[in-house]
């Protein structure tokens, strides 16, 4: 799989192109501005894209406007934005723009190596990366100032924060050190506290997540 790197962090960047040659990528380019990250998707079609939100010039949402362009124009390309802090208006209208192929993750998980590079390898295959933050803090906003986190219980809510990444119930299972009988439960609990349709299978369950979710936007 190939793929392109924005970050306008240079030691961030060459850390970056470390991890994805890791986890079995080809980094065909590795730019520093949301201008050079089109022209470097338009020249390589790649499997993945990895941007930074914020980066030159302004250092406002020059990623996010380029993640959706790429998703508009090549949509055979998957975006992983990562951000320094949960800025969810971003993420709900990335959410907007499809609903597979997406991430948003917080810098702060590039350190744990073997956990982003499932998140790279999910979201290029298609799949999602949600990073549990960026899931509660869309949730207050669609929940309209009152947490509708507040009606799961605490092993509730890491169900939710794994479902939302895509995972599936075994995955969720061996995550969490629990029995998938147990997962099948706690989701059927999730889907009914937090008014979402039920839904079978792992992938049309997760559309549900993320349509929950976008309704933030």
């Amino acid at each position: 799989m190939r793929a392109v790197i924005a970050e306008d962090s240079v030691l961030l960047r060459i850390g970056l192109v470390k991890v994805l040659e890791m986890a079995g990528f080809e980094v065909a380019a590795e730019t520093g501005d949301a201008e050079a990250l089109l022209a470097a998707v338009s020249a390589h079609e790649p499997d993945l894209a990895l941007v930074d939100v914020r980066m030159p010039p302004g250092f406002t949402d020059e990623g996010v406007r380029a993640a959706l362009m790429i998703r508009r124009q090549w949509p055979g390309t998957s975006v992983l934005l990562l951000s320094q802090y949960v800025e969810e208006r971003y993420a709900a209208d990335l959410l907007a723009s499809r609903t597979g192929g997406i991430g948003y993750l917080l810098k702060q998980r590039v350190a744990d190596v073997e956990e982003f590079i499932d998140a790279l390898k999910r979201v290029a295959a298609g799949g999602t990366a949600l990073d549990p933050q960026v899931v509660s803090q869309l949730l207050l906003r669609r929940g309209g100032g009152i947490d509708p986190l507040e009606r799961l219980t605490p092993r509730e809510r890491e169900v939710l924060a794994l479902m939302a990444e895509g995972r599936s119930n075994a995955g969720i299972a061996a995550q969490l050190v629990i029995s998938e009988s147990a997962v099948a439960k706690h989701i059927n609990n999730i889907l009914a506290k937090l008014d979402l349709p039920q839904a079978d299978g792992d992938h049309r369950r997760v559309l549900a997540v993320l349509r929950f979710l976008d309704g933030a936007s």
